[in-house]
């Protein structure tokens, strides 16, 4: 047998929103491999390697370091130990040269000062050691996207990383790009580096990688090697459905278009185009999915609709109205709502009270005001009809909502949103983190306001939620639509998951289906 240079044994992670990131998790890695750990976000991959690299601590299990039981609380400890990462977001400072990042917290001194040209020279060197071509005096802000993760890489071998996690490293990446960094990862392989490859990407894993372990829903599906495991199977274990939950819906009626995104195109000052020419229609009385593995262009695609990013290219009409220039406020007048995925950043104010929240989207509306001045007692009655009827527990409509648990501050997003006179709901990501009982009830409520004849537009990394709660579904990578489904039930989790992991792509005739002028 193989030695194993990594052990993680029934590790698990249960966040202090009760949501559990990890259960019961064993991960192990061969010295000299590249090790994928592969997995939809949210199925527990940069959890499981952040608690590897002492960023997060498990609340079960154990890590053992070339056989040796070990406590990782902390990088320090993780570096000491011969454990580097690579984040997707890169953690460099752009005004400071290579040489300057590379050696950042363990400089050369000479006497009470840094060496620079020492530092310049130790970078140089342990760059020509890796076969790694970069230029030391370059400021980090003037080198593009693959010259970064290179400088990121050679920092944490210059820390004696032995062995060194990759957190979706191609996301940002040109083809050529991946290409040069594949060759560089396979030389470090081949010196007897440990190299652990967190993605999504089954046909970079095959190419790249030795085994594979698979996480689905913070539980481990098993580990494989690569060349044996063929693309369905791999597929279908990484987005298959533990338990089919089937949501009760009738046949959808749908009306007139409510939201029609036209050639959307973002991200000209990258090499890499996060929308590239994006179309489809929303109608009223339907339910329209967004499915695909998250990054792939849907988060950008939903705060431009939502107004809370910039548009580049093409056009946005809500209601017969062209929004493409417009703001949030106009997105509002013309009757949407939006409940987005990060509840604490946009969904809500923790530090303000229910009440508030509940009515801080529609304040300037009549029904709040009494002789042209805010009624408390208006505002108080409306907000405990809304308390009861989204069943909100809380001890008074005056209650802080970061005193909520997570599921309670969702529900007070979803109140204010799902209320009033909406024609178009955008759900981003509408159930993340909250039990099943207060997902079950955001269902419905999205089914009724569809049989209202209301639009809603549904984007999910839940297979199960984007699956049973659409009516029609689109499917994203990177960045464009690649394929159209009319009617939901007509698609396999297995066919799904082939278009969601860029496997399968159908022609242009069929994706242009989706637009209703």
């Amino acid at each position: 047998m193989e030695e194993l240079i990594l052990e993680m044994k029934q590790i698990t992670k249960i966040y202090g929103n009760g949501v559990l990131a990890n259960e019961k998790v064993d991960f192990s890695v061969k010295k000299g491999e590249i090790h994928a750990l592969m997995g939809e976000n949210g199925a527990g991959k940069s959890t499981l390697m952040k608690m590897l690299f002492g960023i997060e601590h498990p609340d079960e299990g154990e890590i053992f370091i070339g056989g040796k039981k070990v406590q990782i609380k902390s990088p320090t400890d993780a570096l000491n130990l011969g454990i580097g990462m690579v984040h997707q977001h890169f953690m460099l400072v752009d005004s400071l040269t290579v040489a300057e990042n590379m050696v950042l917290r363990c400089e050369p001194k000479r006497g009470l000062f840094i060496d620079m040209g020492k530092a310049v020279s130790e970078a140089e060197h342990i760059a020509k050691k890796y076969n790694f071509q970069i230029d030391a005096k370059a400021a980090v802000s003037t080198l593009p996207v693959g010259m970064k993760q290179r400088v990121e890489i050679l920092k944490a071998l210059y820390r004696g990383a032995e062995i060194l996690i990759l957190d979706e490293p191609t996301a940002v990446l040109t083809p050529q790009e991946t290409e040069e960094l594949f060759r560089q990862l396979k030389k470090l392989r081949d010196n007897g580096h440990t190299i652990i490859f967190i993605s999504h990407k089954i046909r970079e894993i095959k190419e790249l990688c030795d085994r594979i372990t698979i996480l689905r829903n913070g539980q481990s599906k098993g580990v494989y090697d690569v060349t044996e495991a063929s693309v369905e199977e791999l597929s279908a274990l990484v987005v298959g459905r533990d338990n089919v939950k089937k949501i009760e819906k009738s046949k959808a009626v749908p009306g007139e278009t409510m939201l029609c995104v036209k050639n959307l195109c973002y991200g000209y000052a990258r090499k890499k185009r996060i929308l590239n020419g994006v179309s489809f229609s929303v109608r009223r009385g339907e339910i329209l999915g967004i499915a695909g593995v998250e990054g792939n262009g849907q988060r950008e695609l939903i705060e431009i609709i939502t107004q809370l990013r910039r548009n580049e290219k093409g056009e946005l009409w809500l209601d017969g109205q062209n929004i493409s220039a417009g703001n949030v406020k106009q997105f509002r007048d013309l009757g949407s709502g939006y409940i987005p995925q990060d509840r604490l950043t946009y969904g809500a104010s923790t530090g303000a009270s229910i009440e508030e929240n509940l009515i801080s989207a529609s304040s300037g509306e009549k029904k709040y005001h009494n002789r042209g001045l805010l009624s408390a007692a208006r505002i108080r009655a409306y907000t405990a009809q809304l308390i009861r009827e989204f069943q909100i527990k809380c001890d008074s409509p005056r209650t802080n909502v970061g005193m909520l648990s997570g599921g309670n501050i969702q529900k007070v997003v979803v109140a204010r949103e799902l209320t009033g006179d909406r024609n178009l709901i955008i759900a981003d990501q509408p159930t993340r983190g909250i039990d099943i009982k207060t997902a079950a009830f955001i269902h419905q409520r999205l089914i009724a306001l569809r049989d209202e004849g209301k639009a809603v537009l549904l984007v999910s990394a839940d297979l199960n939620e984007i699956m049973e709660l659409s009516d029609s579904l689109i499917v994203m990578h990177e960045g464009k639509i690649t394929a159209y489904f009319p009617d939901a039930e007509m698609v396999t989790e297995q066919e799904l998951g082939r278009y969601m992991l860029g496997l399968d792509r159908q022609d242009e005739e069929q994706i242009k289906e989706v637009c209703y002028e």
